[in-house]
């Protein structure tokens, strides 16, 4: 893709962490329509990346450059919600400024999730609270969706299930998707791009291609290429049938 469809751009950013480089000389960008994983170990610096991108932290060298009329849905890697603090789904949805009725429920029929508008936060399941703070993302009309490890505490398959959603809405909208996973098997399968993180660009490509660096392998083995081989074939089936 061109630069007309570039959502954002970061060039050679550093981010601090009172005297610690947490990240150093961080190059990448995302195209509209295409879905970008970042992976890396803990301490890597994946959440802080996220953050500075969507100015939670500031930069302390480099160039971000943000597309035309962009504008960002952030699903954050948890929030906390007091069980002691009545609080409905709906209600959620108009934190922090307030959503028509209609919208509020477009958004959650979009996500799967329209019978939960009057539900407590604090009784939700991990996928249901997922789907919430997804929909609460949706009411921007996000061009770019960015997402903190945004299935970490569902099982596989309720993982798989969001994951499926999130391509859908890609597909539907034609947004970008940036999100941080630990869920390698998934991230292989979900990506256009991965992009290894420590600290540094360790490694970036097609899944394919970063699966098989020796940087990747050095970071988490070589065991992911079979669920990657795995996943090609059962995908490459289902779509003959």
């Amino acid at each position: 893709m061109g630069a007309d469809n570039r959502l954002l751009s970061l060039k050679n950013i550093n981010v601090r962490q009172g005297n610690r480089t947490v990240l150093d000389n961080v190059t990448l960008h995302v195209d509209a329509g295409e879905i970008v994983t970042i992976v890396g170990p803990n301490g890597s610096g994946k959440s802080t990346l996220l953050k500075a991108i969507i100015g939670a932290l500031p930069l302390a060298g480099g160039t971000m450059v943000r597309g035309p009329n962009l504008r960002v849905g952030y699903v954050p890697q948890r929030v906390p919600i007091s069980g002691a603090l009545p609080l409905t789904v709906r209600r959620f949805l108009d934190m922090p400024g307030r959503v028509t009725n209609t919208a509020a429920h477009n958004a959650l029929t979009r996500v799967g999730a329209a019978d939960l508008a009057d539900a407590q936060m604090a009784h939700l399941s991990g996928g249901q609270l997922q789907r919430a703070l997804l929909a609460r993302a949706l009411l921007e009309d996000p061009t770019l969706l960015i997402l903190d490890e945004a299935t970490q505490g569902l099982d596989q398959q309720g993982s798989a299930q969001f994951y499926a959603l999130i391509d859908t809405l890609r597909q539907e909208t034609g947004c970008g998707v940036l999100m941080v996973s630990h869920e390698l098997h998934v991230v292989m399968a979900a990506s256009d791009r991965v992009i290894c993180l420590n600290g540094h660009v360790c490694c970036h490509g097609a899944p394919e291609t970063v699966a098989t660096a020796p940087a990747y392998r050095a970071l988490f083995g070589s065991g992911t290429q079979g669920a990657l081989a795995l996943y090609r074939h059962d995908h490459n089936h289902s779509h003959e049938h």
